[in-house]
This record gives C-alpha cells, structure tokens and sequence, in this order.
C-alpha cells in the first residue's frame, strides 16, 4: 500500500471518528436538555394577584411576560421543553401556601416566580426553603424576604422597602422636608415600609409624627387623609400600592389636599397606578422604580411585544419577571438539569446582562443588585404620547440604592445576624 493511499485511510477513518464524536456529544446534549430534567419539562409557576387591588401592575401581566421569556429562550434551546402554570392567591398567605404545597408535591413545578404580595411571599418561602425549590420575587417590598427570613432558593430581583425609601427620604429631609406622616396597607408589605422609613428618617434627622393602618380591601381613605392634614407633617407618606394608592391619591385631590402644602410622597408606585390616576392626578409625584418602558430602544421593543399581547405597557415587576424567567431558564440549560443546586450555582455565577440590567450579579443575601430611577409624573400637557407618564430626574447607582452586606441581618450572609436581638 503506498503511503499516499494509507494516508488517505487514516483521514477517512479520522473523519468518521469526528463524525461519531460529534453524533455523540449531539446525543448526550439531548439527554442534558430532556432526560435530566425532572419529569422531562421545566415548569414555572406564576403566583401572583390577578383579580384583586394589586393586579394592574403584575397579575396576568406577568404571565404574559414569562411567556415572553419562555419564547425568547425557545430560540435560544429549542430542545427543551418548558411549562407556564399561573395561579391567583388572592392576597391570602394560606390561598398561596396551599397552591404552592400543591404544585411542588402533585404538579412537579421546578421554580415559583412572582408572589407580590408580601405576606404571601414570607409565607411561600417558608415552604420552598423546606423544599429546597427556587422561587423568584418580583414586586415583593418586604426587607425580610432577603433579611432576618432570607433563604439561599429565595432569590429577590425587583426591590425592597428600603431601595424605594433610603434615597427619596434622605432627599426631602436635606430639602427641609423633615417631620412625616405614614398612612401604609396594613399587612407586611406596608408595615415594613412604614418602620424602614421611620429608621431612615430618623437617621437622616428627620422625625414621625405617626402611622395609620387601612386594611388591604379599604376603599375609603378620607378618615386617614383627615388626620394627616391634622398632624401638620411636611409629608404625607403613602405606604401602599395599587388601587388603595390611586384611590387616596384621588381623595387627596377631591378634599383639596393638593394645595395645602403638605407633600404627598407615593412609596411605592407603579406606571399602572399613574395610568388609573390619571397625569392630573398624580402630576409631580416623584417614586423610585428599577425599569421604565421608555427608557431606550432595547427597553421600547420588550413594551411593543408586552402591548401586543396585553393592550398596555409594562410595568418594572413585568419586566422583572421577563428577566427572572429568561436567567432562570438559561442556567437550566448551563448546568444541563434543573435540579435546585447546580441552577443556583449557575445563577449566582452568570450575570444577569439584559434589557431589565446590564451586568447585575446576585449577592449572598438573594438580592440582584441593580441601579434604580427615580423619576418623576409628568404634567398632563408634557405628555406626549400614551403611558409615557414618567420624567427620569436621575439614576440611582447599585452602590446607593442597597446596604451593604455587612448591615444585612440574613443569616446566610453571617451568623451573628441569625443570633436574636437584645
């Protein structure tokens, strides 16, 4: 045999070894993508309010925005299978922990996404930490979540009381805008905003001159207005959100508040509440948010897709949830399995790098840090185009809008926080 000839053999033997090689990984990457998933499918559960007062700026909504998520990854890993289950808790702690106890024991789901409501979410993470499952908060305000109640599957990528609070507090204090009166929802959500505030602001010199509780279904808020115009505080701080924000935001106006110098700060407000307002209504107020729909070309074509299935813009939770989902689903497909501990390693490991945030890593407390905006309602005459309600003053950079990890009372940051305080 001449050597031209065993040289030619040798390279068809070695192309077919290539080949088989390359069969072979394409097979074992099949395997990775199906067989290792935990009944052949990811599946999601989308947990939120989807009837009730804090509906508007998550509730189906934020399904369509998983669905969104879940059609962009599509692309990305065809070959795996992905499922959407939704549910309603109704604002109601034992609703959402039967659901849940329901999905990880009967329905298989690998990860809860949402929640909201914070009572809710103390309580699904209770169960998800016991089950070693990942649950991904968007719109969930309370400090606990990611404090003292913290847990390495609880992972928070919207915000908490004191990333709305710190900032806009300390600025209206150094503005002479020093004694506040709270009227908050009276469950964890608004308590714990309530008692974040009154920290900051005592820190910043200013002082509470007192707190009134409404509960979550109140629709009446005229007595609680009364008494904060009687208290003669600067500020009035509303500690709730959704549809008890825009009614006593309406109040406000109906009993001439708007003109009695007092300032009404919104502490949590969404683009849909400005949207049921109305810009007359809710013109100069001022709020902190981590996305805005009109924030630049990438931030626009999500809103395009979002109005086309939905008929509105998108609020932060929305987006929030696209790119909680979208993270999620990639260190699934990284770590080829959706088993709880290798997706949490390759969430943490993976910056999130998105039209939501660019380069965001999550911290050892559960938080996805991020920059914020604070932003301010247009008057009814700047507004040019429909839902574009929000002026952006300034960005609020990652290193100021969250405390630093030595101040986190987590306990998977360190076991002193774990110790009782006294």
């Amino acid at each position: 045999m001449s050597v031209l000839h065993r040289g030619s053999t040798r390279i068809m033997k070695n192309a077919r070894r290539l080949t088989l090689l390359m069969l072979a990984c394409h097979l074992a990457t099949g395997i990775a993508n199906a067989a290792a998933l935990s009944d052949g499918a990811v599946r999601i559960g989308v947990i939120n309010d989807q009837s009730g007062p804090l509906s508007d700026q998550a509730g189906v909504g934020s399904i369509a925005a998983a669905r969104l998520a879940v059609e962009d990854f599509a692309r990305e890993h065809p070959g795996l299978k992905v499922d959407v289950l939704t549910a309603d808790h109704q604002n109601k702690p034992d609703v959402g922990s039967a659901l849940v106890r329901r999905w990880f024991d009967v329905d298989s789901v690998d990860v809860i996404v949402d929640v909201g409501n914070s009572a809710v979410a103390l309580a699904v993470q209770a169960i998800a930490g016991k089950q070693n499952k990942i649950v991904l908060y968007s719109a969930v305000a309370t400090t606990e979540i990611s404090g003292r109640q913290c847990s390495e599957t609880g992972l928070a990528w919207l915000h908490d009381s004191y990333n709305l609070v710190a900032g806009p507090t300390r600025r209206l204090v150094a503005q002479g805008a020093d004694t506040w009166f709270f009227i908050g929802a009276d469950y964890a959500f608004g308590r714990n905003m309530v008692s974040e505030t009154q920290r900051i602001l005592a820190s910043a010199g200013g002082r509470s001159l007192g707190a009134l509780f409404h509960p979550l279904s109140e629709a009446d808020h005229s007595s609680y207005l009364l008494q904060a115009q009687a208290s003669g505080a600067k500020v009035v701080a509303f500690a709730n959100a959704g549809a008890q924000l825009v009614s006593a935001m309406k109040e406000w106006h109906e009993f001439g508040m708007d003109s009695g110098g007092q300032i009404p700060v919104a502490q949590l407000m969404f683009l849909t509440d400005v949207h049921s307002m109305g810009p007359a209504t809710a013109k100069g107020l001022t709020t902190l948010t981590a996305w805005y729909w009109n924030l630049n070309d990438e931030t626009r074509a999500f809103a395009k897709r979002f109005s086309a299935l939905r008929g509105v813009m998108p609020t932060a939770p929305h987006a929030a949830v696209y790119s909680s989902v979208l993270h999620y689903l990639r260190a699934v497909a990284a770590a080829g399995t959706d088993a709880t501990g290798p997706v949490l390693q390759q969430m943490r490991a993976r910056p999130v790098d998105d039209f939501y945030a660019r380069g965001a890593k999550l911290r050892a407390d559960g938080k996805l840090v991020h920059d914020f905006l604070l932003v301010q309602v247009k008057k009814p005459e700047n507004v040019k185009q429909p839902w574009d309600y929000y002026e952006v003053v300034e960005r609020v950079p990652a290193s100021e809008a969250y405390p630093p990890l030595s101040d986190s009372e987590c306990p998977l940051v360190s076991p002193v926080a774990a110790r009782p305080k006294g």
